[in-house]
């Protein structure tokens, strides 16, 4: 799960309830990220818990004002080492279980980057690395500098640009791919009158009649699809919703029993595919 609400509010939105819901509910990972800015939290959080998390984190974003995507991006050798410090001291742990580069540098060669990475792995303050927001070809690069172990890109219905490139070559690689966005920033929760241009009437009606079928809703289904693309394409898949609510992180976990028939599978395939 991926945690990204640092203030709590109480009762069903209290991200410590969250979290320990989660943990309760059988879930392993928890990921955050120094951008996230709440870092402490998730170290609080997990505190008398540590060896039931597997613990995620991502460094390299520097975030240069309030609006999203105004970001400067630092994966320098320096910086990843300090980053890391900063992070291990803000959560509180020894060691962080899955260490990201959050976003590709356009001047820093990721061999560099990783390499960096590497030194923490034999330091024992990191223990597998990971990354994200990159191409195919970085990933085959760093993959050869030190077995990364994950790869995280945005995947869902209503995003699929994964598979073009970046999927073969995980696959080929043996990474497995974490999912984030699942369900398309919330979209696909929505019914067709309240969600945005990516998509159709089709595919809206679609998650609405499988959903029906399996007394369930259209987040969940579009979960379900998510989850089902490990057997379809051969490489380990773990999807990343995020939630601020123990009630949709409780339907979240749900959905990974929900099973897709075949049919309908290919049903949405079709649709998402023009959608």
């Amino acid at each position: 799960m991926r945690l990204r609400d640092g203030v709590a509010d109480g009762g069903d939105r209290d991200p410590v309830a969250v979290v320990h819901a989660a943990l309760d509910a059988g879930i392993t990972m928890v990921e955050t990220a120094d951008a996230y800015q709440n870092e402490e939290l998730v170290g609080r959080t997990i505190q008398g818990r540590r060896d039931e998390v597997l613990l995620a984190g991502k460094f390299g974003l520097v975030w240069q004002g309030k609006v999203a995507g105004d970001f400067d991006v630092r994966a320098d050798p320096e910086y990843v080492r300090q980053a890391c410090e900063s992070s291990l001291r803000r959560l509180g742990v020894e060691v962080i279980d899955l260490y990201y580069l959050h976003h590709r540098s356009e001047t820093v060669p990721i061999e560099e980057t990783v390499g960096a990475m590497a030194e923490l792995v034999d330091q024992g303050k990191v223990r597998a690395l990971g990354l994200s927001n990159v191409t195919a070809d970085d990933l085959r690069r760093a993959h050869a500098a030190h077995p990364i172990a994950a790869l995280q890109e945005q995947w869902s219905l209503v995003q699929r640009d994964i598979e073009q490139e970046l999927l073969p070559t995980a696959a080929e690689l043996g990474v497995a791919v974490v999912a984030h966005s699942p369900n398309g920033h919330g979209v696909l929760h929505q019914a067709q009158s309240t969600a945005d241009e990516r998509t159709t009437n089709d595919l809206s009606t679609a998650l609405g009649e499988i959903a029906h079928a399996h007394d369930t809703t259209r987040g969940q289904v579009a979960l379900a699809w998510v989850h089902h693309r490990q057997q379809a394409h051969g490489v380990a898949v773990i999807p990343i919703p995020g939630t601020t609510s123990v009630r949709h992180l409780r339907a979240n976990v749900a959905a990974a029993d929900l099973v897709l028939s075949d049919d309908e599978l290919r049903h949405l395939d079709i649709l998402c595919a023009t959608s």
